[in-house]
């Protein structure tokens, strides 16, 4: 088994791997199993600070983003596509499929939306229906401000999508101080649950869009409505994962009992900035660096696949490359959840020392000596 430091999945714990163990009841008949839904949902309410709904879905993070454009585009609507990375442009393909109209605003990917740009373009045109905004976005590990970001649009009457699935529990987001309409969640990230559960969160002003269509959802599976009234009716729109739930149930409470899991991906992530730095390896991004995600620019002189494929095979650590526009240009490194550990980076910043210097690219500094040197200094 190799020691998994990818941007998701990521490590789970004894606790979250035994929940998922656990004798099952059938979940659409048992009404206790309503009551335990209900209160994991509030539990993600709470950790989210919003009195907004929350629903768990069956499928991984991408099932929210397509939900939520599903159930908010009708045909012909508006759709503001905020694109300074892979999956902030992505969004369009989404709205495209249930025949929206997308409208980028985009902007360089080596940085973070400008919101005093944002607004000059919406002081231009601001029709819109709704936007789409990512908040770390995965590829390149850019953070938005996706609190300053939904505020304005929320001015303009724009509702808003927000996919933090790389970016919550690493990264802090009050959802109602933000006027987030949709925030749209994975449980294989920073929870560190399994793959395989959606986490929503959706305002009664993205609910009245949805009853208030002219045309249908174009979709049953991906249509956030179904689940509206599940626990009044007693009755989920399809049989929940109960196992699946069970382990995010596990996972949540860990995050719970964490205190400090903010500060410990901030120094995580800034002491394996810093050793980067000092190593003469280059960031991919200028600004606006994320606590989950480090993208590093692959030296000239090698390739991404000699890097992940030698500290793989010969030091059993799977860090990720990059896709779409970034495909062979970064190697990305996953500090997130159960990953943002000292142990965990230490012994990855080892592993990457040892395949530079295998690959005949030594570097300045060994890098496991200068993150633990930064980390002292945090």
């Amino acid at each position: 088994m190799y020691k998994i430091m990818t941007p998701g999945p990521t490590t789970i714990k004894e606790n979250v791997r035994k929940a998922r163990s656990l004798e099952t009841t059938n979940p659409d008949l048992d009404l206790e199993f309503y009551d335990y839904y209900k209160e994991t949902c509030d539990l993600l309410r709470l950790l989210l600070h919003t009195k907004n709904e929350a629903y768990i879905l069956s499928g991984e993070g991408i099932l929210g983003l397509e939900a939520a454009c599903a159930s908010l585009t009708e045909p012909k609507d508006r759709v503001l596509i905020l694109d300074n990375g892979v999956f902030g442009k992505g969004f369009a393909d989404f709205v495209r499929i249930y025949g929206g109209n997308p409208v980028s605003f985009a902007s360089d990917y080596h940085k973070p939306i400008n919101p005093i740009e944002l607004k000059d373009f919406l002081e231009k045109d601001s029709d819109f229906k709704y936007a789409t905004v990512v908040h770390c976005d995965t590829p390149s590990g850019v953070l938005n401000d996706v609190e300053a970001i939904s505020r304005l649009l929320k001015e303009y009457g724009i509702l808003t999508v927000v996919d933090s699935v790389a970016g919550m529990f690493g990264e802090a987001l009050n959802v109602d101080e933000a006027q987030i309409d949709i925030l749209c969640g994975g449980s294989q990230k920073a929870l560190s649950a399994a793959v395989g559960l959606t986490m929503l969160w959706v305002s009664s002003d993205a609910i009245n869009a949805m009853e208030n269509r002219s045309t249908p959802i174009a979709s049953f599976y991906a249509n956030i409505l179904n689940f509206k009234d599940y626990y009044d009716k007693k009755a989920f729109p399809y049989t929940p994962p109960i196992s699946d739930i069970y382990g995010i149930r596990a996972a949540l409470e860990n995050v719970m009992a964490d205190k400090e899991i903010l500060i410990r991906h901030k120094k995580i992530a800034e002491a394996t900035r810093k050793a980067i730095q000092k190593s003469g390896l280059q960031l991919f991004l200028k600004e606006g660096y994320s606590n989950t995600v480090t993208a590093v620019s692959v030296p000239s002189a090698l390739t991404d696949r000699e890097i992940l494929d030698t500290i793989r095979t010969k030091y059993g650590i799977m860090i990720a490359g990059s896709f779409d526009v970034l495909a062979g240009k970064v190697i990305r490194i996953g500090h997130m959840g159960e990953n943002a550990r000292e142990a965990c980076m230490s012994e990855t910043m080892d592993a990457l020392t040892k395949t530079f210097k295998d690959l005949g690219y030594p570097l300045k500094c060994d890098l496991k000596m200068t993150f633990l040197e930064a980390l002292q200094e945090e």
